[in-house]
């Protein structure tokens, strides 16, 4: 779990909170000191969680930082915390999101330019709460959010544990190779009224 030495409480109204580039929960009602406050807060919780998350990866530097969150419009992150736990008040997840425009091959190895794909960039639950479901919770709360699909997704650099947990409780399983490190799914490119169809 990442502790920290503020009252995260006044970030976390609520188990699961979005933040955009402005660095603050969606939930937030304030003036301008009590945002400036949270903005900072809100940076050391992003911070840590790369971090660990990067670790996690055993990748050589975070993905995510709240610098990157700042200064990108199309991503979002969502914090995931328990409040009042055993452990005291911890975040114990990340998982961000974001729109890029990518050229990806489709089943039939024919090159395709997707505007505003969606896109898992970073993920992270953990250790300690792991395999309990909540990643799942999580991960279901952001495509309620955004009216995703899982198999709309595509996977910016997955680890192999995101890659099970994908087929695990969304049976993803039948990757199209891409040239970039991208991981997508046989169901991607089917039109859009096919995916209630393809929901996990």
């Amino acid at each position: 779990m990442a502790k920290f030495k503020f009252d995260i409480k006044c970030i976390f109204s609520q188990p699961v909170v979005q933040i955009s580039s402005n660095l603050l929960p969606h939930t937030f009602i304030g003036d301008r000191r009590m945002a400036m406050d949270v903005t900072s807060k809100v940076s050391q919780i992003i911070d840590r969680l790369g971090e660990l998350s990067a670790v996690a990866q055993k990748l050589s530097k975070p993905i995510t930082s709240a610098q990157k969150l700042r200064m990108s419009e199309n991503q979002t992150v969502y914090l995931m915390a328990d409040i009042n736990g055993c452990d005291g008040d911890v975040v114990i997840g990340l998982l961000k999101i974001g729109t890029k425009n990518l050229y990806l091959f489709d089943s039939s190895g024919q090159t395709r330019k997707i505007d505003k794909a969606r896109c898992i960039l970073d993920f992270y639950i953990h250790e300690s709460r792991q395999r309990m479901g909540v990643g799942k919770i999580l991960f279901d709360i952001m495509l309620t959010e955004e009216h995703w699909t899982p198999v709309k997704c595509s996977v910016d650099r997955p680890s192999e544990k995101l890659i099970q947990f994908l087929k695990k409780y969304y049976g993803l399983e039948k990757i199209i190779p891409q040239a970039n490190k991208f991981v997508l799914y046989e169901g991607f490119f089917d039109e859009d009224g096919d995916d209630d169809a393809n929901r996990g």
